[in-house]
């Protein structure tokens, strides 16, 4: 958990999920939220909505930033064990 946590915080990973946060999260509020914007009827409420709704496409790209890097190490690791030294077989 704490690896996780320390890859999530990396500045790579905080910096690619806050622009795709900002562009999907306007794309989705947007979708979901113009016709209040647009008729002045947004309320504490719906800003917790629209704050919720840039928070999913920067979760979703943090988790995938994290997985992507543990992969990229889990193959690293992968190689090393399993790059056998080479042996003779005697008959």
């Amino acid at each position: 958990m704490k690896e996780t946590f320390r890859l999530a915080m990396q500045p790579s990973v905080v910096k690619r999920a806050l622009k795709y946060a900002f562009v999907v999260g306007l794309i989705l509020i947007t979708i979901n939220h113009s016709d209040a914007i647009l008729h002045g009827d947004v309320n504490r409420a719906r800003l917790f909505k629209m704050a919720l709704t840039v928070m999913v496409p920067y979760i979703v790209s943090t988790l995938s930033s994290v997985g992507a890097l543990r992969d990229r190490s889990g193959d690293a690791t992968r190689k090393e064990v399993s790059s056998p030294k080479a042996t003779s077989i005697s008959t």
